[in-house]
């Protein structure tokens, strides 16, 4: 038995160093523009004024922001805490093999076919009380539903509509 070794050949290098070139400009370079725009105050294209980190800092500081994290963490965790159980419910409810298996399988994933902005235009025709189904049913029963004139039905409205799409 021979105990040869092979020759280490870094020629392939090479070969990825078009892939890099193309990260280079597709990613690298808009990124820096990003970075230059950000610490610019950009007044009209001819006119720009440098002002560095101010703008960061005046954001760390603003309430509104700071009120908006929140409602994003609070809506992340809502549709997490019904979207978690549901799928797995789901999963677990599931055939496991045969002709049923393949159409509750295609029947889930529907909703994942359908683009996003088109998922909130259904749901936006949906909540109408006059001639969505959702908003017809509750004024039906009684209830005062306004996607556009309630927060909190707004709120809602967005988090079925989040789970409804993802699950």
């Amino acid at each position: 038995m021979s105990t040869t070794t092979k020759p280490v050949n870094q020629k392939a290098w090479l070969l990825v160093l078009p892939v890099i070139i193309c990260v280079a400009f597709s990613a690298i370079l808009p990124l820096m523009t990003v970075v230059n725009y950000s610490v610019q105050d950009i007044i009209s294209p001819e006119r720009r004024v440098f002002v560095g980190t101010e703008w960061f800092a005046s954001v760390m500081r603003d309430e509104e922001l700071h009120a908006a994290l929140w409602r994003q963490l609070t809506f992340s965790l809502a549709v997490l805490a019904v979207e978690i159980p549901l799928g797995i419910a789901l999963a677990l409810s599931m055939p496991a093999q045969g002709w049923k298996a393949s159409l509750v399988l295609v029947l889930v994933a529907l909703s994942l076919l359908i683009p996003w902005n088109v998922v909130g235009t259904i749901w936006q025709i949906y909540g109408r009380a006059d001639i969505g189904l959702l908003g017809a049913m509750l004024q039906k029963m009684g209830f005062d539903y306004s996607y556009t004139g309630n927060a909190t039905h707004a709120w809602v409205t967005v988090l079925m509509m989040d789970v409804w799409h993802w699950t």
